[in-house]
Parts: structure tokens; C-alpha cells; sequence
């Protein structure tokens, strides 16, 4: 799978799970279920609920991502 492929989207964590998994809600209104990206896990960045966030999108699950970018 190339770069190509990944969908983006934007999206608020409603909840918090174990293991590093997110509740994310898009702004299509969808809910999916997404984890973090090793560059976030690795500077310690903090993802709470009511966290703006950039969610990639397999195209092949679209019910589970990874969470990219936390906004300021």
C-alpha cells in the first residue's frame, strides 16, 4: 500500500481506551477506532478527549485509522 492510498481525515477523540486506542469521531460523523503513531508515542505526546486530531484511513478497513497529528 503507497502513500497514495492512505485517507486522511479530521476528526475529536470522544474516549480514551486501553493500550493507547482512541474513540474518534470524523467529521463525516462516522466512529472509528484508532491508535497512535510512533512519532507521537515516542515525543510523549498526550491525546485526550476533546482533542482535535488528524486520523489516516486504511482503504481496506475504513473502521480502524492512526492518529497523525494532534492540533494546537
Amino acid at each position: 500500500m503507497s502513500k497514495d492510498d492512505i485517507i486522511e481525515m479530521q476528526g475529536t477523540v470522544l474516549e480514551s481506551l486501553p493500550n493507547a486506542m482512541f474513540q474518534v469521531e470524523l467529521e463525516s460523523g462516522h466512529t472509528i477506532l484508532a491508535h497512535i503513531s510512533g512519532k507521537l508515542r515516542m515525543n510523549f505526546i498526550r491525546i485526550l478527549p476533546g482533542d482535535k486530531v488528524t486520523v489516516e484511513l486504511s482503504p481496506y478497513d475504513l473502521t480502524r485509522g492512526r492518529i497523525t497529528w494532534r492540533a494546537k
